[in-house]
């Protein structure tokens, strides 16, 4: 996109992954007025070599849609017409279910949809362009420093500019976090999370599995057939962190093969996709979201564990918070920086926040075990879940990200 010369924003927003985006989309699309700028330390058009996809929760997908962007990316999603989780060895020959999940929380409307990466990004980068969103690549920022009523944002080639606020969204190991002086609690989970897709023989109806094994979780995920109309998964593989290292560096036929032990056979042969990455598991949470004209959203704030998928829509879910917060405020006449209308947001998303991040560090530790009684007493209580519609339709409903108190983009609204 086009530079201008523009010295001052209302809005700079560090990060062009899907979560800065989102963020820059929903606060233009409902309050004109406001000059965005998104910078984004990456190359110029790496993303579109990004051949990963990500679980998109019901929640999201209203929330894309609203914004505009969800026709173009549903020709190419794949909904979740099933989940079903599983609890077992590598090495049982056979992998009771003891829960399973129909994929709609209403008439039509899956709880969840695959969609590749790139697809996911392209569509935002282009509402973002059409509604005025001012990005520019390769340009990270190096700093910033408080004026009186704006913050001065330098960046990597000497330049800089003023903003009422400025938004970190530049992952979980973020500079600008620590720029700001906000602390972090992390652990480590000495596991590390494998990345692929597998083409196979037979197609999967929609279908997601979630396997508990001692190593950790082990998920298959349904994409849309390729250009060639080959059947697709996407793997999230979690292994010991030395496991994974030397699968991930191992020849293709032994790393297929380790993967077909745990993928099984009932879609025949498999078949792995581009090379294989892995990246470390841990949980990590800001101590604080915001400070003076500035606030953190999505991995910035807090990462988590991805046994429960949430990772991604907990960022939407700060994305659109965090606009609904600057709009009300903006339509207030109210300075969109100050602390006390950052701390509006902060109490809306931490809560959730640290109830997400706990339940994923609890559950990644009682089912990443091959202890006895353990696995007896979580067999025993994944059994009742599916003996228990209430409490089914309870926990669908959460991992489609639908709840009452959820921002307004979130169930569908405008801002």
């Amino acid at each position: 996109m086009a530079q201008t010369t523009n010295d001052a924003f209302d809005i700079v927003i560090a990060g062009a992954g899907y979560v800065g985006l989102a963020t820059a989309v929903s606060i233009k699309a409902a309050r004109t007025n406001l000059s965005v700028l998104v910078v984004d330390a990456a190359p110029e058009g790496i993303w579109q070599r990004d051949t990963r996809a990500s679980a998109i929760a019901a929640a999201a997908t209203r929330m894309l849609d609203q914004l505009g962007c969800w026709a173009e990316i549903a020709p190419g999603a794949q909904a979740m017409t099933e989940m079903v989780v599983t609890d077992s060895r590598t090495s049982d020959p056979v992998r009771p279910v003891f829960l399973t999940f129909d994929g709609e929380v209403g008439p039509g409307e899956a709880f969840a949809h695959m969609v590749a990466n790139k697809d996911l990004n392209g569509a935002l980068r282009r509402k973002a362009d059409e509604l005025g969103v001012e990005i520019r690549e390769g340009l990270g920022v190096t700093g910033f420093e408080q004026l009186s009523a704006a913050t001065r944002v330098t960046f990597a080639d000497g330049s800089s500019v003023e903003a009422k606020l400025l938004v970190a969204a530049d992952g979980v190991k973020s500079r600008l976090r620590d720029m700001a002086g906000i602390k972090t609690v992390h652990w480590d989970y000495g596991q590390s999370g494998i990345v692929c897709t597998v083409h196979h023989e037979r197609p999967h109806n929609g279908r997601a599995e979630e396997h508990f094994l001692p190593a950790g979780p082990f998920a298959t995920l349904p994409l849309a057939p390729d250009a060639d109309g080959n059947n697709r998964s996407s793997i999230v593989w979690t292994e010991r962190t030395r496991d994974a290292d030397r699968l991930v560096a191992s020849d293709i036929i032994v790393f297929e093969h380790e993967l077909e032990q745990r993928f099984g056979l009932q879609l025949g042969e498999i078949r792995v996709e581009g090379k294989p990455r892995a990246w470390p598991l841990g949980l990590t949470l800001a101590r604080d979201f915001v400070k003076p004209r500035f606030a953190l959203v999505g991995d910035a704030a807090h990462g988590i564990h991805p046994i429960a998928g949430q990772g991604l829509n907990l960022g939407f879910k700060d994305a659109a918070a965090l606009a609904e917060t600057i709009v009300d405020a903006d339509r207030l006449g109210q300075d969109i920086g100050t602390l006390d209308i950052l701390e509006r947001y902060e109490r809306w998303r931490r809560f959730d926040t640290v109830q997400m991040g706990v339940t994923t560090d609890v559950l990644n530790r009682l089912f990443s075990n091959d202890v006895a009684p353990v696995r007896a007493v979580r067999d025993i209580g994944l059994g009742l879940v599916e003996r228990m519609p209430r409490l089914k339709e309870f926990f669908i409903r959460q991992a489609s990200g639908l709840s009452p108190t959820s921002p307004r983009l979130l169930r569908g609204e405008a801002i």
